[in-house]
């Protein structure tokens, strides 16, 4: 049976009005984010992680001796706090902990791969704060999506230690859109397009290689990262993204959770206080979390 309520959704999304000016587009998405209110029980603390513009939420049950990293979408030319912070905050109530979400650097005006370095940033934050990494994650959609993967890599080669693990919602790991759900998926999903992806990744890489591994993970060499928990929905262009990228992975002996969400698109967790489907895949990333931070719990205490 068909899913009335993202066929609902998917009818007010196409019906949006698109604007080519970066920012109308950027005005556009945080007046979306902030018309969904935050539940009264979440706290808002803003801070800045060395250097970086940045906020914690947190909910009453909030672990505190873990935090969640979370890298917002937005092609990495748009997007904001107030663009996700209802998404952010509902994730670290399904992980039971506080979430750290960034306002990392956007292009044009900061191309690649300033949100990497601002990601890393973040992460030696949250460690010099008194984190274990065993209980740090790091999540993101879409273009934030691709760049936890990037900011696992970055960390990796700094001689860091991994986080607990990483959840991709949706990721954008392709900067030249060449995954044949592009074509495919075209007709069913009404926020990503190749034409566009293809607009946004030109200001991001500023004329940097666009199979750069920072900037494409699918062209990195994946191993010795923390397991990842990668959900797409089937209604995407990114879909293919998301498989390759597991493929990636999993032949780099990464531990990785591939969920494709039947009939659903582009991010379908923001739009949880309308969407049912949203509300069980912010949960299902919630389990995923706990699982991963109390297994590094064990191995932690057993050391």
């Amino acid at each position: 049976m068909s899913d009335r309520e993202i066929t609902a959704l998917r009818a007010v999304i196409s019906a949006r009005p698109r604007s080519d000016d970066i920012a109308q587009r950027r005005r556009d998405i945080d007046a979306r984010g902030k018309a969904y209110k935050l539940p009264a029980d979440v706290s808002i603390e803003p801070v800045t992680a060395n250097g970086v513009k940045a906020e914690w939420t947190a909910t009453p049950d909030a672990d505190r001796s873990k935090a969640m990293l979370y890298l917002h979408g937005g092609g990495y030319l748009i997007g904001s706090l107030d663009s996700h912070r209802h998404l952010a905050a509902e994730a670290g109530r399904a992980a039971r902990c506080r979430t750290l979400a960034i306002d990392y650097r956007l292009a044009p005006e900061h191309p690649f791969p300033a949100a990497v370095d601002d990601a890393v940033a973040a992460y030696r934050f949250l460690l010099a704060s008194g984190v274990h990494p065993g209980g740090i994650i790091i999540a993101g959609d879409s273009a934030g999506g691709g760049l936890v993967v990037a900011a696992m890599l970055a960390i990796r080669d700094a001689g860091l230690a991994q986080p607990a693990c990483g959840w991709a919602i949706s990721p954008w790991v392709d900067m030249e859109a060449l995954g044949d759900s592009m074509a495919s998926k075209a007709a069913i999903d009404p926020t990503v397009q190749q034409a566009g992806i293809r607009d946004m990744a030109t200001h991001y890489l500023n004329g940097a290689n666009p199979r750069a591994p920072l900037a494409a993970p699918i062209y990195a060499d994946l191993r010795g990262l923390a397991p990842l928990l990668i959900q797409v929905g089937s209604a995407e262009t990114l879909l293919d993204d998301a498989i390759r990228l597991a493929q990636v992975a999993g032949s780099a002996d990464v531990a990785v959770d591939l969920q494709i969400w039947p009939e659903m698109i582009h991010v379908w967790h923001l739009y949880y206080p309308d969407l049912s489907a949203g509300r069980r895949a912010i949960a299902a990333g919630g389990e995923f979390v706990r699982a991963m931070t109390s297994r590094e719990a064990r191995s932690v205490a057993a050391q």
